[in-house]
């Protein structure tokens, strides 16, 4: 795909550490939900940085949305986000990405992990087609939880939190382990959709074997 150049439409912290930026949308654009783009600033210094972020917008809307957790002490790409401003623009490359939904199952995603099913959700609930998905979110506290109210409203009860650095009512504690996956899931599941960081990624699919859920029902994607 040849580069594209597009003018930012808004941006806004939707948490303390993550963007939602909307762009234009170029003409005969498309993408899958779950997929990404690789994304650098249009600023010299910059235009060569790629970094990968996910469409969180719907294929058929006439821009797009990104939603980006932010590092500001790694003084690279993200931090230089935000500094951004409307009317700034971004240079789009490739778009790519393993993640697809091929069927309801269970989501399990950490932290801006969620990114890639959030496009996937909203474009289920466009279609009536949310069924019986279910979300298993991991995050460090509340505050950190992307999109935390649409996500309740999109899924309801089988929208199901965890919290790793605090205790609080309705919300499970601690890490993702094997008793709790096996509360939520079992080897009869066609269909696990798991991303986040890799230390999580790698513990989730060990568990996941440990339940006898095959390697070929997982679906997954690293960020």
């Amino acid at each position: 795909m040849n580069k594209e150049t597009v003018i930012v439409k808004s941006i806004k912290h939707i948490t303390h550490d993550v963007l939602q930026i909307v762009t234009e949308k170029p003409q005969k654009y498309t993408f899958t939900p779950g997929q990404a783009a690789a994304i650098s600033l249009n600023e010299s210094g910059w235009k060569d940085e790629k970094r990968p972020f996910t469409f969180t917008s719907l294929p058929d809307s006439n821009f797009l949305e990104f939603t980006i957790k932010v590092y500001p002490s790694h003084k690279g790409v993200t931090n230089e986000l935000l500094q951004l401003r409307k009317n700034d623009t971004l240079i789009l490359h490739e778009v790519f990405g393993a993640i697809e939904y091929k069927g309801e199952g269970v989501f399990i995603a950490g932290g801006s992990g969620i990114t890639p099913f959030i496009s996937i959700f909203r474009d289920l609930h466009l279609r009536n087609e949310i069924g019986n998905n279910k979300l298993i979110f991991a995050n460090k506290t509340k505050g950190d939880i992307i999109l935390f109210k649409e996500l309740k409203r999109l899924l309801n009860y089988n929208f199901i939190n965890i919290l790793s650095d605090e205790n609080i009512d309705g919300f499970a504690t601690g890490l993702i382990s094997e008793s709790f996956l096996k509360a939520h899931i079992n080897s009869t599941c066609e269909n696990v959709y798991v991303c986040g960081p890799p230390p999580m990624m790698e513990s989730v699919e060990t568990i996941l074997q440990s339940l006898n859920i095959s390697k070929k029902s997982i679906v997954k994607e690293t960020f």
